[in-house]
């Protein structure tokens, strides 16, 4: 599965508090969920660094990707 475009919704989602529902064993994911959940940045600014991270580490976060539409 690829990454979503940076269009879908599923970002948005994902920056206004569904991130927080991703299932994810590596812990450079789990420190950036908690650093976004704490953070007083815009959600459309969460939403852009969310998907950069998935798109630089798409390699490793296979099990995660899927779960990006679902969320």
């Amino acid at each position: 599965m690829s990454i979503p475009a940076a269009t879908h919704p599923c970002w948005q989602r994902l920056a206004q508090g569904a991130l927080a529902k991703l299932q994810s064993k590596h812990l450079g994911t789990q420190l950036m969920t908690k650093r976004l959940m704490l953070s007083s940045d815009s959600a459309e600014a969460k939403a852009t660094e969310i998907r950069a991270y998935f798109v630089q580490w798409e390699r490793i976060l296979k099990d995660e990707i899927p779960q990006l539409l679902t969320l």
